[in-house]
């Protein structure tokens, strides 16, 4: 029997030749794998985000249960043979699992194959949304505009980066902030970034959703927004998460986002079509704020919230005050201080994975390095918040949103209500 990463390979690359059904009536005639092994690939929907692949060869003792002590939602557990089973309800999918796992046992949900086939027939634009924490991944030199042409010569229709929706996101932030923040007494939550962040809200600490502001992520705005102009596009985010692949299939929310791959995914890809981002001409088409670019990490979604709502309301009373929890472990450490009456700040952000975005359990490069990239990237925007940022205003016209303020009514594609 060969491996999963081994099959994985073989169908991307039949894929990748417009010859996948022919590559799996010859799997499946062999006998050489399980029809679930070949299906987890060619139809990845309907498994879920984390999953074994083979038998835990962990032996009894120190190392065999760091996977279920690793994991804070108490997603898994272990049969009677003394293998993982992972709840499909309380996975979030951080991957903190898989970072533990010494044998490879455990891998995310790959979804790439699906995406190739409609690349292949070509009825529908396929948009490629890429998250802030890209730059610096692929290579030093490719920019925002190399990649947008790299994604076209793979033939997607088109590349969105998902920080100008960081943009968006970031203006509601600041106008809750505004308008929810009157005493000392008062705190936010953000709620707009991280899904592991926000599902231990959700499913641990449920008495502070009333302090989260009702905002989708800048994934699931970006992917909302391109199928409002464009209804028949399938919308593809690419980033360093595997909870992206959880969040996108939540009920409330799965309207967005149809399939998600990570940084990894995409740079093998490439390869396998000997596209080199590097060295392609740039194509510049949309932009985005130093605000939306540092939301890539820890901190950067305070610092731009804070800075637009200077801009918004410079004379304001109370100024914004933020704290960061800095991975899975501080955000469950902050959140209980919060719930035992120990606030230290009224706006408060939380990142599942330490040094936030770039250190992802699929970031190519490490945290510290990802850190200086998206810094680099912010500094060099044109403009400094989105309220200065002339595309912002541009698109929530196209998208329906004549004022700033309007980005606080009740039902637009921007909301989630947690409950």
């Amino acid at each position: 029997m060969g491996t999963f990463r081994e099959l994985y390979n073989r169908l991307v690359d039949a894929a990748l030749r417009k010859e996948l059904d022919k590559e799996v009536r010859e799997i499946m005639a062999s006998g050489e794998y399980k029809p679930e092994e070949v299906d987890r690939l060619v139809n990845p929907m309907a498994h879920p985000v984390v999953m074994r692949v083979s038998d835990c060869q962990c032996p009894s003792g120190e190392d065999r249960d760091n996977c279920a002590v690793a994991c804070l939602f108490s997603a898994i557990e272990r049969d009677e043979n003394g293998n993982v089973v992972i709840s499909t309800v309380d996975c979030t999918g951080c991957g903190v699992c898989m970072e533990n796992c010494k044998h490879d046992t455990l891998i995310d949900r790959k979804e790439i194959i699906p995406v190739l086939e409609l690349l292949n027939e070509r009825k529908r634009p396929v948009y490629a949304m890429i998250a802030p924490a890209f730059n610096g991944q692929f290579s030093l030199d490719v920019t925002a505009g190399k990649l947008r042409t790299a994604f076209k010569l793979a033939g997607f229709y088109g590349m969105l980066e998902v920080a100008l929706f960081a943009d968006i996101l970031t203006l509601k932030e600041a106008l809750e902030f505004d308008r929810t923040i009157h005493t000392d007494r008062d705190f936010m939550l953000t709620s707009c970034c991280c899904p592991i962040w926000v599902n231990m809200i959700k499913k641990i600490y449920h008495d502070l959703i009333p302090h989260m502001p009702p905002a989708v992520s800048p994934m699931v705005a970006c992917g909302r927004a391109i199928k409002r102009i464009h209804p028949d596009a399938v919308t593809v985010f690419i980033g360093p998460c595997v909870a992206k692949k959880a969040e996108a299939r939540e009920a409330d929310i799965a309207d967005a986002v149809d399939y998600v791959l990570t940084f990894q995914e995409i740079s093998d890809i490439f390869q396998k079509l000997g596209i080199d981002p590097a060295v392609l001409p740039e194509d510049m088409r949309d932009h985005s704020s130093r605000c939306g670019r540092i939301y890539a990490r820890t901190g950067g979604v305070s610092e731009a919230v804070q800075n637009t709502l200077n801009r918004l309301k410079p004379d304001r009373k109370i100024k914004l005050r933020a704290i960061q929890a800095d991975g899975a472990i501080e955000c469950k450490r902050l959140l209980k201080e919060i719930m035992e009456g120990n606030i230290k700040a009224n706006f408060i952000e939380g990142m599942g994975c330490r040094g936030g975005c770039v250190g992802g359990p699929k970031a190519i490069i490490n945290k510290e390095e990802g850190t200086v990239h998206a810094n680099e990237y912010g500094n060099n925007a044109s403009y400094p918040t989105p309220i200065d940022n002339p595309h912002v205003v541009d698109l929530l016209e196209r998208l329906g949103f004549h004022t700033v303020e309007s980005l606080l009514e009740s039902d637009n594609l921007f909301i989630r209500k947690f409950e």
